[in-house]
């Protein structure tokens, strides 16, 4: 009997400091706030901030909005009653979260930006995203390439897409673009036969593919039906290249008569790599989802620990009420010479997920 008791206080005494350990080890509530799970990029995103602040012995709370503006403003309010010590957000619309951010900066709570930039608001306290002006000269200088230029020296029928006029990169991405374009256009080496430029003419609202497969049939129709060809197009967005090569095949591209046009992307998903594979797409930016979830949760757990974050970009991101101290990650340009070694060796997509 007393070996009984013995073992019964050694298992209770065991239990408590079991307990203990793993009430320490909770470092308090993160909520994640995240757009939309359409994309494979957006949940990579997710699953990738959630396992690593987990693993450092956060509490998540992790949603989807799925680009119902409304609905992320609702996950937010509700969010913060929850008491979370941050928030961690990829904002629909930038422009409509002030209110609810007034009550989180109120409560204390940390708040990033993650890479979508929240505007109109001071109560963002950091934001982390990629180069996004980088990632439209990268997409620009692709398109070049797989034309030919300057070997060849045009003149090139190009058609210009942009992303959603409700997200800030959107804009970052064009404008990077066109920084390398415009030139060309103007000297008539390029020649955008719809004559649309400027993103109030060639956004595409909410970066749905159906979108710009829509856009891209009526650009044909109007433009290319005298014979003409279209010979690339400037794509800010897999998902959107994947609706304009659609668009495309429809019309007879994609043969030896009629060879694919040079089509440009981003975020390097998975069935945009295959049509990379298959030569429908050209090419794609890579922007590794697991390289910005490490910089956002290692910031988050730097500051929520008291320490101060260093190696801060403190210039170029004005929400158009504060520049937001940013860590800015390098993108990098996927073709089909190079994407085994970046997305496949690297373990971001499986080789078996290409077959």
């Amino acid at each position: 009997m007393k070996i009984i008791k013995t073992l019964v206080a050694a298992l209770a005494v065991s239990i408590a400091a079991m307990s203990a350990t793993a009430y320490a080890a909770d470092k308090g509530l993160i909520g994640v706030l995240m757009p939309t799970k359409t994309s494979q990029r957006w949940i990579n995103d997710g699953d990738a901030v959630k396992s690593q602040l987990e693993a450092l012995g956060y509490t998540v709370d992790l949603q989807y909005a799925q680009d119902d503006i409304p609905n992320q403003l609702s996950q937010l309010e509700n969010e913060i009653t929850k008491g979370p010590k941050a928030l961690i957000i990829a904002s629909i619309d930038g422009t409509t979260l002030s209110d609810a951010l007034q009550k989180a900066a109120d409560a204390g709570v940390v708040v990033v930006a993650y890479d979508r930039l929240i505007k109109k608001t001071a109560n963002v306290d950091y934001y982390t995203t990629f180069d996004n002006f980088g990632v439209g000269v990268i997409q620009a200088n692709s398109l070049l390439k797989g034309l030919g230029y300057p070997d060849k020296k045009g003149p090139f029928n190009i058609e210009l897409f942009g992303g959603s006029p409700d997200d800030n990169n959107a804009f970052f991405f064009y404008n990077g673009a066109m920084s390398i374009l415009q030139p060309l256009i103007d000297s008539k080496v390029l020649v955008v036969k719809s004559g649309q430029t400027g993103m109030d003419k060639v956004g595409t609202l909410r970066w749905l593919a159906a979108t710009a497969q829509a856009r891209m049939d009526n650009l044909l129709s109007a433009n290319y039906s005298d014979g003409s060809r279209v010979d690339g197009v400037l794509s800010p967005y897999d998902g959107l290249s994947r609706g304009i090569t659609a668009s495309l095949r429809a019309v007879g591209y994609g043969t030896d008569a009629q060879p694919w046009p040079i089509v440009t992307g981003q975020d390097a998903e998975t069935a945009s790599v295959k049509l990379i594979i298959s030569g429908e797409q050209y090419s794609t930016v890579f922007k590794d989802t697991r390289e910005l979830a490490k910089a956002t949760v290692g910031l988050v757990d730097k500051v929520l620990s008291g320490g101060k974050p260093d190696g801060l970009d403190t210039k170029t991101y004005n929400n158009d009420v504060k520049v937001v101290p940013s860590i800015l990650l390098t993108p990098h340009e996927v073709d089909k010479s190079n994407y085994q070694a970046l997305v496949v060796d690297s373990g971001y997509i499986k080789a078996d997920d290409l077959k």
